[in-house]
């Protein structure tokens, strides 16, 4: 544990690790580019796809020549609080030990939203995206934000259409529906609802 908690300390020292810098494939941009680290992510499960995008935008710009085992380790300087300390224990003895069951960052990012996400992340979005509502935001404010919450919400054709048909503001709505030929598609519905909201 302390070796890993010394390799942890090291990979922050450095500045997160400058993996384009490392003669890792393709572009080296990412190591001359400021790239948002994540929050810190303590086990809520609306919180992990969120998590994991971040993390994933950051290990592609920042340390893609770094070996698995330091992305992983990058990763779990975030995941701390709450439920996830003991996996995260238990995850650092298994690397630590050579244990490792992760041939690459991502299959253990699937196991982190496997742990964390389950069936209550996908409620949660439902959630949100019922509760969405347009009320005073532009309509591109709105379609990204309901882009956002039906991402992971399973919500997909009419249903995806009538959730977003309930949460946007009633003229807009009515002037749509009203028209001779209204969208039938959610591509469609946000198009044109963008269109009529910049008029």
């Amino acid at each position: 544990m302390v070796v890993m908690q010394a390799q942890i300390q090291a990979l922050l020292a450095a500045g997160g690790g400058a993996g384009g810098e490392r003669g890792g494939t393709g572009s080296n941009m990412g190591a001359h580019m400021e790239v948002a680290k994540p929050a810190i992510f303590n086990g809520k499960a609306g919180r992990v796809g969120g998590f994991i995008m971040t993390c994933r935008l950051y290990i592609k710009m920042k340390l893609r020549g770094n070996v698995v085992e330091e992305q992983i380790q990058w990763v779990l300087t975030y995941v701390q609080g709450g439920s996830v300390d003991v996996w995260k224990e238990n995850i650092m003895e298994e690397l630590e030990s050579g244990e490792m069951e992760y041939e690459t960052v991502e299959d253990f990012l699937t196991s982190l939203r496997k742990e964390f996400g389950g069936g209550e992340e996908e409620s949660v979005k439902v959630v949100e995206l019922r509760k969405l509502e347009q009320g005073g935001k532009t309509m591109e404010e709105f379609v990204q934000e309901f882009k956002r919450a039906a991402r992971g919400s399973e919500y997909e054709g009419r249903l995806l259409v009538e959730e977003f048909k309930r949460g946007m503001n009633r003229g807009i709505w009515r002037k749509l529906m009203e028209a001779e030929n209204p969208p039938t598609s959610i591509e469609n519905w946000y198009r044109r609802a963008t269109a009529l909201d910049r008029n």
